[in-house]
């Protein structure tokens, strides 16, 4: 009995205080090999977060901006350079869409004029023939009004040329595409500089000049007093002179130019003034004449049928109605010549090539006239570029070349142009 109770004694006490000892296992020590970073490398890593003291040289800080300017400066000419060629091929789409219209215009108003002439001959014919039961004063009044528009719409439409402006259109379209191809070539080979941008906005600026699109005020003049060469490129802005020394000695080359190499650019130079160009602007004053002599028959005939018709009915009622039927079919005739013969194409042509021609001798010239060689463009790739524009080999080329000289030693015309291609 006296054991129990100490039994439970033991138990209660032990219920109010329990004493718990947990034994954790030790566990092995690892250590970690952090490598040194040396205070100077430190320093710098630390240079380039935010919230710390910039500590590097001024030396360092100049180089930096002004590899940083150079950069900017070049991605800059880029940036220009993709600009103009966006408004470049603005321009192709454009004058492509206006050449469109315009060969729209001739075309429609080319058979319109056409069959309102022909429409009011045959009306006063039918009143020539006097046949009984015909209304006259009918007659008379519609084919006077016919004869009335078709003058009026001869006149605008040989004042505006459909014909040639389709032509001016077809020239930008192409000219503009040459500077857009100019300017992806730029931008795939290499860096473009400021200059290249340049260039590049006086093409443009020159071309806008030659071909413009408005029908008012800056429209080109149709019928000059002669033919003047199209010019579509920006005129150079250094007025070099030539050196009258003699460069070269024997053939020592130097950036792929040699005395005989120079000499033969000369002489391809006076081939293309005594012959290319000569030929085709006498071909173009030629079509400029026989175009202005159709811009005036056109109106004169339609205005002489619309006076014939007037005067039908009268005593002298016969004659008129045959000079009118007369007159408006001449009238017919001749505006189908002028337009759907597109003389105004023709001249325009002509005025393109000898631009063409004057183009290629000023290079020629601006070039030789270069006294630093090693500021030219290198003499073989030069000569190849001027081969492929007059659509001849570089042998060719060069026996056009001796052909020149020889006939000017000799004093016989020379009888072969520079150009193949036209």
């Amino acid at each position: 009995m006296a054991s129990l109770q100490a039994s439970n004694f033991i138990v209660s006490s032990s219920s109010k205080q329990i004493h718990a000892a947990l034994s954790v296992p030790k566990l092995p020590s690892i250590k970690f090999s952090v490598p040194k970073i040396p205070a100077k490398k430190l320093s710098e890593e630390l240079n380039t977060r935010d919230g710390f003291i910039n500590t590097i040289p001024v030396e360092k800080n100049f180089i930096k901006t002004t590899l940083l300017q150079e950069s900017s400066s070049v991605s800059m000419a880029t940036v220009q350079l993709y600009a103009i060629l966006e408004a470049v091929a603005d321009r192709v789409e454009m004058h492509s869409n206006i050449g469109e219209q315009r060969e729209n215009w001739n075309t429609l108003l080319l058979n319109s004029i056409n069959m309102i002439t022909l429409t009011a001959a045959t009306m006063a014919g039918v009143t020539a023939t006097g046949a009984a039961g015909v209304p006259l004063l009918g007659l008379k009044l519609a084919s006077t009004l016919l004869f009335s528009a078709a003058t009026g719409m001869l006149v605008l439409m040989n004042k505006i040329q459909p014909s040639q402006l389709v032509e001016e259109q077809r020239n930008a379209t192409r000219l503009f595409k040459q500077v857009q191809s100019q300017i992806e070539t730029l931008l795939a080979v290499g860096s473009p500089s400021k200059e290249d941008v340049k260039d590049a906005m006086e093409k443009v600026l020159a071309l806008d000049k030659a071909y413009p699109l408005p029908l008012l005020g800056v429209m080109l003049e149709k019928f000059p007093e002669s033919l003047e060469p199209a010019v579509w490129w920006p005129k150079s802005q250094q007025s070099r002179k030539a050196n009258p020394e003699k460069q070269f000695k024997g053939k020592v080359v130097s950036n792929g130019w040699n005395e005989e190499l120079e000499m033969e650019m000369r002489e391809v130079v006076e081939v293309i003034k005594r012959k290319d160009s000569e030929d085709y602007e006498s071909l173009g004053n030629k079509a400029l004449k026989i175009n202005k002599v159709l811009a005036i028959s056109g109106p004169l005939l339609t205005g002489i049928a619309a006076l014939g018709s007037a005067f039908m009915g009268s005593s002298n009622g016969p004659w008129a109605a045959i000079v009118a039927a007369v007159a408006g079919a001449l009238a017919s005739a001749v505006n189908t010549f002028e337009h759907g013969g597109q003389v105004g194409m023709v001249f325009e042509m002509y005025r393109n090539n000898a631009g063409f021609f004057k183009l290629v001798q000023e290079s020629i010239e601006s070039t030789l006239d270069e006294t630093d060689v090693e500021k030219r463009e290198n003499g073989e790739l030069f000569e190849m570029k001027v081969a492929l524009q007059l659509g001849r080999s570089l042998s060719q080329l060069r026996d056009v070349a001796k052909k020149s000289s020889y006939s000017r030693i000799e004093g016989s015309p020379i009888d072969e142009f520079a150009s193949k291609l036209f």
